[in-house]
C-alpha cells in the first residue's frame, strides 16, 4: 500500500514548463531553438521536449526556417 502512495505522489509532481510565458517561438530566437535540438542538429521529439502538440508544430516550423536562413545548421558533424 505504501508503494502505491509513493508512486502517485511522484507522478503528480509538477514540472516546470519548457517554454516560459514571455518567450515567443520564433526563428530569430536561436538560443530557444537550440534547447529543442540535439547536439547533431536534429529536432527532438515532443515527448523529450515536453511541449504541447501546437508548440511542437511551431517549434518545428521555426527550426526549419532558421535552417533555411542559415541561422542554424542542418547537421552538426563536428563530433
Amino acid at each position: 500500500m505504501k508503494e502505491i502512495m509513493n508512486k502517485s505522489k511522484r507522478s503528480s509532481r509538477r514540472r516546470l514548463p519548457p517554454i516560459r510565458s514571455g518567450e515567443i517561438i520564433d526563428y530569430k530566437n536561436i538560443s530557444l531553438l537550440r534547447r529543442f535540438m540535439s547536439e547533431q542538429g536534429k529536432i527532438l521529439s515532443r515527448r523529450m521536449n515536453r511541449l504541447t502538440s501546437k508548440q511542437q508544430r511551431l517549434m518545428t516550423i521555426a527550426i526549419k526556417r532558421a535552417r533555411i536562413l542559415a541561422s542554424s545548421p542542418f547537421l552538426n558533424n563536428e563530433s
